[in-house]
């Protein structure tokens, strides 16, 4: 499964498991196993660079498993080819979302307007909650 110009999976690295679906599908729901449920062995795969797979083991959340395996399930449609194309496009939009690394934030300080501007606001709204009590006659 190719992913982008650098980094393509080989079909070892991915197992899928067919169950029955919940949702549409009438009484074919009862007989065929549609959903599929897509593993990618991801810690063990030497095609990933470490970066990557540490963003993609934060990307993931509860897919990820135990053992640095992720599972993707689908069960959206009633064919079961449709539903492992669906499997395959989120995992590999998944990978290309990890692939881009974050940028860097750089700290910023609040200019000298904004702050006084803040304070003004504040006590602004003091002055008005101050009002709020009791009027004594």
């Amino acid at each position: 499964m190719r992913i982008n110009d650098q980094i393509s999976i080989e079909e070892w690295e991915l197992s899928e498991q067919f169950t029955r679906a919940s949702g549409p599908g009438g009484q074919n729901v009862n007989k065929v196993s549609t959903a599929v449920e897509l593993r990618f062995e991801a810690e063990r795969s030497p095609h990933l660079p470490d970066p990557v797979k540490r963003r993609l083991k934060r990307l993931a959340g509860r897919r990820w498993t135990q053992d640095g395996a992720l599972i993707i399930s689908v069960q959206d449609t009633r064919s079961q080819a449709r539903n492992r194309e669906i499997a395959r496009e989120r995992l590999t939009a998944l990978i290309l979302s990890a692939l881009e690394k974050p940028k860097r934030r750089i700290a910023t300080k609040p200019t000298y307007g904004s702050i006084k501007r803040r304070i003004a606001a504040k006590k602004a709204r003091s002055e008005v909650k101050k009002l709020r009590g009791k009027v004594e006659e």
